[in-house]
């Protein structure tokens, strides 16, 4: 049996203001099931950490002339000086095996929240660029990372010819300009469409069902064609 320190561990990121919201339920039954699954779980709840999404010049050191995000970014990871709270989740999200972010999908895309995560935490120096480099070079290249959410639209306006088009394509900037841009591989989405308009009874099997989707995903193939 695997010691603790040994297990593989899972960092999810979720943003949703609601903690009674279905996404939030959501998110719960994903770390449940990969708990099960024998993941250390970690969970960064950015509205209940009242996560600042806005990178800012205040939080480098002092500036003279132009502000330049990411040249700040390198010229921090470098000195040792990146804002306290961004280092603590750098140095969970570089311990994590996996990463999910757990959202619902506003305006197609992540909530500003989760957005300014990203702009944040995935550091000029230290997930890519400087000692790093991108995609299959950069930090985090040998783990895995995946999407957890939640729509308002119903399964059938996502698909090719529906009302909204392919899922695909609003989850392109995601999978390639965000997470494999600093080396993971991206695992299939799980999503749950449309639970507002579900019954009790529905959501409570979707709730089971996204659970059982993350553990599958997440899975590693072994050589003979089964899963580990």
């Amino acid at each position: 049996m695997p010691t603790f320190d040994a297990m593989p561990r899972a960092l999810i990121v979720h943003a949703h203001p609601e903690p009674l919201s279905f996404c939030s339920a959501q998110m719960r039954a994903a770390a449940d099931s990969l708990g099960r699954a024998g993941y250390r779980v970690d969970v960064l709840d950015l509205y209940a950490e009242g996560w600042a999404p806005v990178l800012a010049r205040e939080e480098f050191a002092p500036v003279d002339g132009v502000f330049k995000p990411q040249a700040e970014q390198l010229r921090a990871v470098g000195e040792g000086t990146l804002d306290a709270t961004v280092q603590d989740h750098l140095d969970r999200l570089l311990a994590a095996d996996l990463l999910v972010l757990s959202f619902p999908l506003w305006w197609f895309s992540l909530p500003a929240v989760l957005k300014g995560w990203v702009d944040r935490v995935f550091v000029m120096g230290g997930v890519f660029g400087g000692a790093h480099g991108l995609f299959g070079e950069a930090a985090l290249a040998g783990k895995r990372a995946m999407l957890l959410f939640t729509t308002g639209g119903p399964s059938e306006s996502f698909r090719p010819g529906g009302a909204f088009g392919p899922m695909d394509d609003f989850l392109f900037h995601i999978h390639r300009g965000m997470l494999e841009f600093v080396g993971f591989e991206v695992l299939g989405p799980v999503i749950t469409y449309g639970p507002a308009r579900m019954s009790d009874e529905e959501r409570a099997a979707a709730l089971e069902a996204a659970g059982q989707a993350v553990a599958r995903a997440t899975r590693k193939p072994v050589a003979d064609g089964a899963t580990a």
